[in-house]
Formats: structure tokens, C-alpha cells, sequence
């Protein structure tokens, strides 16, 4: 679901892309549209995540 801060975010990429377009800038509008940052990866999930290799018990004779 959205949040505030991306519903925030969308309406201020609106605004600039409002602004450029009314400035004859149509290119740059869309680009400002379509240029959506990407969330970062939370790192946490990664450090609990094992290989299969490391959990693996060892063969000892």
C-alpha cells in the first residue's frame, strides 16, 4: 500500500512535471514523471538469509 511519504513524493514529481510542461519543456516533463526512484533493499533480511552449504552438516569418519 501507499504511504505518505510516497504519496508525498508522487504529488511533488506531478507538480515539477506540471511546471516543465507549462514551460514548453514536454520532454523533461515526462522524463521527471517516469523517473521513479527506487526503495532501497532492506539489508536486514539478507544477514538471516544462510546458503544451504553453511547449515549443511559435515561427513566425519
Amino acid at each position: 500500500m501507499f504511504t505518505l511519504k510516497d504519496l508525498i513524493n508522487k504529488f511533488d514529481r506531478m507538480l515539477a512535471a506540471i511546471t516543465f510542461a507549462e514551460a514548453g519543456e514536454h520532454e523533461k516533463a515526462l522524463d521527471i514523471l517516469h523517473d521513479v526512484p527506487e526503495k532501497k533493499k532492506d539489508k536486514r533480511v539478507g544477514s538471516r538469509i544462510t546458503r544451504q552449504e553453511e547449515t549443511r552438516p559435515g561427513l566425519s569418519m
